[in-house]
């Protein structure tokens, strides 16, 4: 018999979407054959007094989630590889277990980072964090500019961000990572981001309006390469052809063929792995 869930959860608008991720994650690591198999996530929403239930989240919108985390998953794995003493900086990082499933080694530095309740909630979930070695949290608005001096500035930085970009004003998405891009020496900066027609159409999106949140940044590669001229584009995947597409339920795969076969939409959400 599962226990009664012990966490009330009062979150709203754009920081009450991080609970769609969760769940999707959730759903996954239930599936016969999970993408991402995040255990952890599963006993989270077991854990959280919120009804799950009305984010209507079917398996092949969970396998969209999984496959999007396992993504930035392997470009940060990948740049941990290449880099034993580097820093990473989850922004907007909500309830994810990403530092827990990689578990960097010794010399790496991890900052969490999010708003002052969400860290709260992070927390009272996640305890044992707090002991890890290398690893800090900064309670704080992504925007706001007196964070990043917290970060180390002589070390290569990972910079990650999901499902958060697309939340932010453009002028503040584009200061948030021009800052964090000139406080460090080089690195990675691995992202999703939505298209404009996304932006203009988010009515569609069931996670953001069950939310009431809003969507407010839209671009394109063009847009991401302008960040800085020193930033090069490595990777740029729709999230129509992101690697293990393969793995979604037969239903949901043949929709993602056909609809990325329309440019338009094809381009509605992207990755992106960048070196500056």
């Amino acid at each position: 018999m599962n226990p009664k869930p012990d966490t009330k959860v009062q979150l709203t608008e754009e920081k009450e979407t991080l609970l769609a991720t969760l769940y999707g994650r959730a759903v996954d690591s239930r599936a016969k054959k999970p993408i991402l198999g995040d255990t952890t996530a599963a006993d989270t929403v077991r854990r959280l007094d919120y009804d799950f239930g009305k984010l209507r989240m079917g398996p092949g919108d969970a396998a969209g989630v999984a496959l999007r985390a396992r993504q930035l998953d392997v470009w940060t794995a990948r740049f941990l590889a290449a880099h034993d003493e580097a820093t990473v900086v989850h922004l907007g990082c909500g309830l994810d277990t990403r530092v827990h499933r990689l578990a960097p080694g010794p010399g790496v530095r991890w900052y969490d980072v999010d708003y002052p309740e969400v860290m709260e909630l992070r927390a009272t979930l996640y305890p044992e964090y707090a002991e890890r070695a290398g690893y800090a949290t900064i309670a704080s608005s992504v925007t706001d500019p007196a964070w990043p001096a917290r970060l180390p500035a002589d070390r290569p930085a990972m910079i990650v961000a999901e499902g958060l970009l697309m939340y932010l004003t453009e002028e503040d998405g584009t200061t948030l990572l021009r800052r964090l891009m000139a406080h460090v020496p080089g690195g990675e900066l691995a992202f999703d981001a939505f298209s404009r027609f996304a932006i203009r159409t988010q009515w569609l999106n069931r996670v953001v309006v069950n939310a009431g949140a809003t969507l407010h940044w839209g671009t394109d590669a063009a847009g991401v390469v302008a960040l800085s001229p020193e930033l090069e584009i490595v990777e740029n995947i729709s999230a129509l052809e992101i690697p293990g597409i393969e793995k979604l339920p037969t239903a949901y795969r043949t929709a993602a063929r056909l609809t990325a076969l329309l440019p338009g939409v094809r381009d509605m959400a992207r990755m992106y792995r960048c070196r500056f």
